[in-house]
């Protein structure tokens, strides 16, 4: 059930403004243009409902986990991805409902393929 408990709104616009995507539950999106939302993601609302420090979103430049990335661990708002040099580069993320280490991280990236009992969505 870890996985049911996280929360994610991504927004459009800086300051939680704009067009707005949510999901509650783990996801691994590999597409955002699926949803019209391919390189327009500027903030967003993280959470974990059951345990704020179990929750990870990774966030990637590329399509398929590729690309440079940007991991957020724990429950948060990011009100403005420029602070973090990722606004509008958005192609891909994954989030799920624990704490992901830089090594499941880095194999992620290198094989593609998310692998963590979420939900995948892809084109």
């Amino acid at each position: 059930m870890v996985n049911r408990n996280v929360r994610l709104s991504l927004f459009s616009g800086r300051n939680f403004t704009g067009r707005r995507l949510d999901f509650r539950r783990a996801v691994a999106v590999r597409n955002l243009g699926v949803f019209g939302f391919n390189n327009v993601l500027s903030s967003f609302r993280l959470s974990n409902v059951v345990n704020p420090n179990q929750v990870t979103l990774i966030l990637f430049s590329r399509t398929n986990f590729r690309g440079a990335f940007r991991v957020f661990r724990g429950s948060q708002n990011v009100a403005n991805l420029g602070l973090f040099k990722f606004d509008n580069v958005t192609s891909s993320f994954i989030l799920v409902g624990r704490r992901l280490t830089n090594a499941q991280i880095a194999q992620i990236q290198s094989r593609g393929v998310a692998s963590l009992n979420a939900l995948e969505i892809s084109e």
